[in-house]
């Protein structure tokens, strides 16, 4: 079955997949309900057009990178990632915190603790994330800081 891909306003994707359901009458097709999908598109939808459904890629992780040609942004993926290796980072920053108090009240020396705390800090400056040049590639990008 075809699916209908269109650009939103706000600039992301949005894919429409027709479908069958249970009260249509009898004889009604896939391509019945094609129509009856493209019919109930917003009036704002840009550029609505059928695809392939095998054409569509099936990993989500840049989703909202995609293109209505069915390629990804790389400048939205990129953002994406590094919203996730922030994620990955906060529960590691947290424990680095509570060390670096607990050296502070014990006159301890911290100047470990605030390398790997900067190394944190610059895992999305990581220049392996610039590099990568397709989706597949910047999703096993993992700075060295973050593996644990």
């Amino acid at each position: 079955m075809r699916k209908i891909i269109y650009q939103r306003p706000d600039g992301g994707v949005s894919i429409v997949t027709p479908a069958l359901n249970q009260n249509d009458p009898e004889g009604w097709t896939e391509a019945d309900s094609e129509q009856r999908a493209w019919d109930k598109l917003p009036a704002d939808a840009i550029n609505p057009k059928f695809v392939d459904a095998a054409d569509i890629p099936t990993d989500r992780t840049f989703r909202n990178a995609l293109k209505p040609d069915l390629t990804f942004d790389m400048g939205k993926a990129v953002e994406i990632h590094k919203d996730k290796l922030r994620q990955l980072r906060k529960p590691l920053l947290e424990a680095l915190d509570i060390e670096y108090q607990i050296a502070d009240e014990k006159g301890q020396d911290k100047s470990i603790i605030t390398a790997k705390k900067q190394a944190l800090r610059d895992v999305t400056d990581d220049p392996a994330i610039y590099a990568a040049q397709t989706p597949e590639k910047l999703k096993i990008v993992l700075p060295d800081a973050l593996r644990v």
